[in-house]
């Protein structure tokens, strides 16, 4: 058993998806989780800057004896996930590519048509369709940048016709042109706007990597013995500008109050 807290973050408040899949799936574990909204957007950022963000905050969870890093961004999954386990060997570090990858090749047969649908830098990467295709070279697979939608959505602006006309000037014509009928969410913002999606394209299969990232981590944490037994599990956010609207989103992607589920949040200066 191992009672230290999982550290976990992203470029923003998007990587929050995955904590509620860990409160369900693993209860005894305490979260320190670090978005980084004075930085956000990542996906349009160079190779180069988003590995020194990384270092940076990887730095910040050993300092705070974390048991394990998940990298809650495919942007830094798809570019700095090597580096920071080539730098912290002592623990296990979690990315978002090769679970989603592993689940979308499950899923998936020769008759799909997989549009992904990412940020510039992981688009940029290949990292998804290189993954995938070693799983099954067989599988049609097309991507398509999106940049304008992770600062929509780190603004809160999600179920209004504002998301819904930047979702069709992005996907219509991708959709249309590869026949697409199974869309890969690869970035942990983009399932706070699947209820979008599912009403715009209600005939497409919309796959998100939030569950797979979380199974991981607890398959990683059982094969490593370090699961936690702690029945008073605490949870830190932090932010690098934390702001109302930083919490308000975790909250409700929490669905409850921050008092509720023993969580606290706080300022960090990186």
């Amino acid at each position: 058993m191992d009672n230290r807290p999982i550290g976990f973050f992203d470029s923003g408040v998007g990587g929050v998806t995955t904590i509620p899949h860990i409160m369900r799936m693993l209860s005894n574990e305490s979260i320190i989780f670090f978005g980084d909204t004075a930085r956000t957007p990542y996906g349009s950022k160079s190779a180069k800057t988003i590995r020194q963000f990384t270092l940076q905050i990887g730095e910040f969870l050993r300092n705070n004896d974390v048991k394990m890093i998940v990298i809650a961004c495919n942007t830094v999954s798809s570019t700095a996930l090597e580096l920071l386990r080539k730098t912290y060997t002592d623990i296990p570090i979690v990315g978002c590519i090769t679970p989603t990858a592993k689940e979308v090749v499950k899923i998936c047969d020769k008759d799909s048509r997989i549009g992904i649908m990412a940020t510039k830098a992981t688009v940029k990467s290949g990292v998804y369709e290189d993954k995938i295709k070693s799983l099954n070279k067989e599988l049609f697979i097309k991507s398509i940048a999106c940049p304008a939608l992770v600062p929509l959505i780190e603004e809160g602006i999600i179920d209004n016709e504002i998301m819904d006309l930047t979702l069709r000037y992005y996907l219509d014509d991708f959709i249309k042109k590869n026949d697409i009928n199974t869309l890969i969410l690869g970035c942990t913002h983009y399932p706070l706007i699947s209820k979008n999606l599912k009403r715009l394209y209600p005939d497409i299969k919309i796959f998100s990597s939030s569950k797979e990232v979380a199974t991981a981590v607890k398959m990683e944490l059982e094969a490593a013995d370090i699961l936690s037994d702690n029945e008073n599990a605490k949870s830190i956010f932090y932010a690098s500008d934390l702001s109302e609207n930083f919490v308000n989103m975790i909250e409700r992607i929490l669905g409850r109050d921050s008092d509720e589920l023993n969580i606290k949040f706080k300022n960090l200066d990186i």
